[in-house]
């Protein structure tokens, strides 16, 4: 399949953005939800942010604290045996399968660009944590624009879990939260722009923590704020480039033979790739045809080193004709863009 990735990447780095907190460092600018308003790109962009650190053996972990607005700082020591650091992204207890704490906290800015390739990023953050199921910070936006109406949704992440929060906008100023949509613990959402027969159709990815594993599913909803009758869509594949895990990535677009998903798996070493699986458009929990191999995977320097190496992950595409502007966090750092051929992509898919 030709990919063509662009000149100018990354498009973004942390290196671009002015941190928003005295004393902190930009670390990431990733996973951005894409969509367009008023002819140009909004890249609504995941920033990453932590303290700086004034010794060599401590890692620090920063938290909302929903009473006084402000951030606490918690400091760990590296040589404590009661904690996990092998992970840069979290904090884990010693014999624990679950993290504690994040070494980073995340919100989210506005990027905004003519051609898709040059950005300007806002000084402010858009969206930024606000309450206590937000405290660890919100991640990996996606944007799903209905009518007149741009529709938010993200990871909101806290003590108590990782549940799915969604905002909308009809100018990228004025924003209406409509809360937490679908509960802990579940994340990777994407919502199609349009209602199916009547009802609206979202993908998500719970977490199992008895049987099961980290899969793709499909609910239904009249309001897009109470979801219901979930439906198990597609699961990992042992052996295969997404046998560890997968989840939604960019928001569905209908094309001539279905609705055509982006989504990302990662195999049990955590190297994340994207791949593709195509729904009938008139009943999309069937399922059509699947990648075998990843569209897109790691290969790029900007790919394969970074904050967390080995990562494409992909919160939205722009579609043009033929073309498929894939936009894509790239090793947990920064931004970039590709671009497919749709018709190579579904060409590409293995028929059920």
């Amino acid at each position: 399949m030709n990919i063509y990735r662009y000149e100018q990447n990354p498009l973004l780095t942390p290196e671009d953005i002015t941190p928003f907190h005295e004393g902190f460092e930009v670390i990431g600018a990733f996973n951005a939800g894409i969509t367009e308003y008023k002819k140009e790109v909004i890249m609504l962009v995941r920033i990453a942010e932590r303290p700086f650190s004034n010794r060599d053996n401590t890692v620090k972990s920063p938290i909302f604290n929903p009473n006084t607005k402000q951030l606490d700082i918690m400091e760990f020591q590296q040589d404590d045996p009661n904690y996990d650091f092998s992970d840069p992204r979290v904090i884990r207890r010693a014999n624990h399968s679950k993290w504690s704490y994040l070494t980073s906290l995340s919100y989210l800015r506005i990027a905004r660009s003519k051609d898709g390739r040059h950005f300007t990023v806002d000084e402010q953050p858009f969206i930024y944590p606000a309450n206590e199921l937000e405290t660890f910070g919100i991640e990996d936006p996606r944007i799903t624009k209905i009518k007149d109406t741009y529709y938010i949704y993200y990871s909101a992440t806290s003590p108590k879990g990782v549940g799915v929060v969604m905002v909308s906008t009809k100018d990228f100023v004025q924003v209406e939260n409509h809360g937490m949509i679908l509960a802990p613990e579940n994340k990777d959402v994407a919502i199609f722009p349009e209602k199916i027969n009547g009802k609206y159709y979202a993908l998500h990815r719970p977490v199992p923590n008895s049987n099961g594993s980290p899969d793709i599913w499909i609910a239904e909803s009249e309001n897009l704020l109470q979801w219901g009758n979930h439906r198990h869509l597609i699961g990992t594949r042992a052996g295969k480039w997404d046998s560890g895990r997968i989840g939604g990535g960019a928001v569905p677009f209908r094309t001539k033979k279905g609705w055509l998903e982006l989504y990302h798996g990662a195999s049990q070493d955590q190297r994340y790739c994207m791949g593709a699986v195509l729904l009938d458009l008139q009943n999309p929990a069937k399922v059509i045809a699947r990648s075998e191999n990843p569209i897109v995977e790691p290969e790029a320097q900007y790919e394969k080193e970074g904050f967390f190496g080995g990562v494409v992950f992909s919160c939205g595409v722009l579609t043009e004709g033929d073309i498929i502007k894939l936009y894509y966090g790239a090793a947990d750092t920064s931004m970039a863009c590709a671009e497919l051929s749709l018709e190579e992509v579904l060409d590409s898919l293995t028929y059920l």
